[in-house]
Formats: C-alpha cells, sequence, structure tokens
C-alpha cells in the first residue's frame, strides 16, 4: 500500500466516524473485491487488516461500541475450568507406550471443542481468537485419553510468491482455486509432553485424513497444505521430518497483506502435496 493509498484510507474512515467498524470491514470488501471463492465477503480478514494497521498507528479507527463488547469464550468460567483440569505434572515417555492415538474432530459445544481452544489460548504463542471461513480442528491424544496435542488447519494465504512459484499459477487461477489449498495456522503439542518424533507422526496421521474429513465436511478436496514457520523461534525439524517441502521464505509480510504495508517476522515456507497431480488441479 503506498503512502498515496494510506491517506486516501484515513480519508474514507474520517468521513465515516459514525459508523460501526463491522459496517466499514464490510464496504472495505466491495471496494477491493475481497471475497471467498463462493463470492462471499471477507469481512472478518477486512476487519484484521483494518486492527493490523491501526496498531501501527497508519489508520485511526471508530471506538468499538459497547453494544459489541462481549465476554469471550476463554473468559467464561466452564471454559477456565476446562483447562485447568488438563494440567498434569508432565508426560515423558517413548511413542509407543502412548499408542496408538487418537483423532477428534471437536464438534460445537462440546468439551473436546473446549479443551482444544483453551489449549491454544493458554499455550501456543500466537494465542487463539475464533475460527472463521472453512477450517479443520484435530485433537489428539494417547491410548490413555490423556490430551497431546491441537492441530488447526484454515484458510491459506492469498498469497505467497514461493509457494505459487512452486505451484505455478497464474493469479486468475490462485483466485478460482485458493479453496484447494488449506494452512495449518496452528500446531501445538502440549508443554508438558515430551515424546522423541510425536510431532512428525503426528503430522503423518493426520495429512493421510485430511482431504477425506475436508470432503465430508465441505463437499470438495483440497490438493496442497501450506505453513510458515517463524524463522527466528522454530526450525520446523516436525514438517521436515514428514517429508514436507521447503519452497522459500516469505517476503516479512501478514498473511492477509494484500496490499504490501504490514511487517512481520520472516518464515519458511512448507508445502505438504495431497496428491502427485495436485498443479494440474490448481493450474
Amino acid at each position: 500500500m503506498s503512502d498515496s493509498e494510506v491517506a486516501w484510507l484515513r480519508d474514507w474512515l474520517s468521513d465515516r466516524r459514525s459508523e460501526s467498524r463491522h459496517r466499514l470491514a464490510l464496504d472495505l470488501c466491495r471496494r477491493w473485491q475481497w471475497k471467498t471463492a463462493t463470492g462471499r465477503l471477507k469481512n472478518y480478514a477486512a476487519r484484521s487488516f483494518l486492527l493490523k494497521l491501526e496498531r501501527r498507528g497508519l489508520i485511526d479507527l471508530p471506538p468499538v461500541r459497547e453494544s459489541m463488547r462481549r465476554t469471550t469464550w476463554l473468559q467464561q468460567p466452564a471454559r477456565r475450568e476446562a483447562d485447568v483440569a488438563q494440567r498434569p505434572e508432565g508426560l515423558v515417555a517413548a511413542l509407543k507406550e502412548l499408542q496408538p492415538l487418537s483423532i477428534a474432530i471437536p464438534q460445537p459445544g462440546s468439551r473436546e471443542e473446549d479443551l482444544f481452544r483453551s489449549h491454544l489460548a493458554a499455550y501456543h504463542y500466537l494465542g487463539f481468537g475464533k475460527t472463521v471461513g472453512e477450517n479443520l480442528e484435530y485433537l489428539v491424544r494417547d491410548r490413555g485419553g490423556r490430551d497431546l496435542a491441537c492441530l488447526l488447519f484454515g484458510a491459506a494465504a492469498w498469497k505467497a510468491e514461493s509457494r505459487d512459484r512452486f505451484i505455478g499459477w497464474d493469479d486468475g487461477a490462485r483466485s478460482r482455486n485458493l479453496n484447494l489449498l488449506t494452512n495449518n495456522t496452528r500446531f501445538l503439542i502440549l508443554p508438558w509432553v515430551k515424546v522423541p518424533h510425536l510431532a512428525s507422526h503426528i503430522l503423518g496421521i493426520i495429512l493421510r485424513r485430511l482431504l477425506a474429513d475436508w470432503r465430508e465436511k465441505y463437499g470438495h478436496p483440497i490438493h496442497l497444505v501450506e505453513t510458515f514457520v517463524e524463522k527466528d523461534r522454530f526450525r520446523g525439524c516436525c514438517y521436515k521430518a514428514a517429508n514436507w517441502i521447503w519452497a522459500g521464505e516469505t517476503k516479512g509480510r501478514s498473511r492477509q497483506d494484500r496490499h504490501q504495508t504490514i511487517s512481520v517476522p520472516v518464515k519458511d515456507v512448507y508445502l505438504y502435496p495431497l496428491h502427485r497431480r495436485f498443479r494440474e488441479a490448481l493450474c
């Protein structure tokens, strides 16, 4: 986003101080034609984009309306107790001692969903807010029913140069077929779990069932999985061990930054094709 575009956005917002942030995000989606493959406005992504610009001092948004201030699920006592109840002293073991692992897809309102969300909120370095759009949650347990890990798959990044070069698609194909990719946005091994090779083993299990689970939930396939590993924090060893392909590095911009204005840490891009003819399907 150029200086002139930032100036335009400031002026546009200054003339609409009485409107809600939700309305502003919707109108911005319409102006930018920011839509999903099915034509729905990406209002949550637009609002997230505006919030990031505000945090960096580039724009000034209207105040949040009191009627929109809600208690989040994590602030509710039942959710907090669910998290506290699941904190053991520690789990140090060999992988074979925990097998076979069980994989749960948490259902809305279930205890598994409460545990999944509270684990991510409490222990993942990115935290957890809420899911939007197409997504899949996995809660992994050992044979004794103890929680081990959480994985979340959601919307793919709008643009990633190394990924797009690996696929070989043009802008039109990317716009049409982006919903045929998914991003592993969260992967958490709970901090008290110390089991060698567990992370790569879990990735292998999930990737063998991900396509079928996604098709069952949403009625369409996915052909490629991506993830972004922050270089200053992690080495991506579990993805390498699970045969993900290193495609390059990001440019230090946000996944939702279509206008190149938000600076974030550089990340390694790892990809996992779900079948050999993925390029034909995507291009």
